[in-house]
């Protein structure tokens, strides 16, 4: 595996999450489980799945676009989807995917962070599944897979049921046991055998 992560095949961590172990210090990305949207040899681009910012609401994000929008719509979560580009939107979403610029993920999930989707969904329209996060998770070119050997992140296929159906606070939990992982047996500190 360590062959692969040094000279990785274009996009192979595309369609995973990445999983913080225990360990990971920084706050940014501390017991988060990160799906990657985009993964080449320029580096890698993912949004965050279980980081809630509980001071802003679908109205916030609506209203700042001068969007019109529906009750519902009103009160949607707004997830930090990492320190990178904070001023932008990303909405990590199932089908269909038909929007403009939407970036296919998996046969299941896609990017999109144009107005077209927005507008759908502040009226409803927009794809049944989805969340809307602030900025996104960026890595240079190699940083990640670095980071992977340093075993900062346990990687995984991405599962819809835990972005769009798992409770927020399981969603670290669930990612880690996807990964055949059981988090309860992990340590604080890393290394390398």
């Amino acid at each position: 595996m360590e062959d692969h992560l040094k000279n990785p095949d274009p996009g192979f961590l595309r369609g995973h999450f990445v999983i913080a172990m225990p360990g990971l210090a920084d706050p940014n990305f501390e017991m988060t489980v990160t799906g990657i949207c985009e993964h080449s040899s320029e580096g890698a681009l993912g949004v965050i799945i279980n980081r809630i910012l509980p001071e802003i609401k679908g109205k916030d994000i609506f209203k700042e676009l001068k969007l019109e929008c529906n009750d519902p719509a009103l009160t949607l979560p707004v997830y930090f989807g990492g320190p990178v580009h904070m001023n932008e939107i990303f909405i990590l979403h199932g089908p269909p995917f038909d929007w403009v610029g939407c970036l296919k993920v998996t046969p299941f999930l896609a990017m999109s962070n144009t107005l077209d989707i927005l507008k759908a969904i502040a009226v409803g329209k927009g794809p049944a599944s989805f969340i809307i996060a602030l900025g996104c998770a960026g890595w240079g070119p190699g940083q990640l897979e670095n980071e992977i050997l340093l075993n900062s992140w346990v990687t995984s296929p991405v599962v819809e049921k835990l972005i769009f159906s798992l409770p927020v606070d399981e969603r670290w939990k669930g990612a880690m046991g996807a990964a055949g992982i059981d988090p309860t047996l992990l340590s604080h500190s890393a290394g390398n055998a």
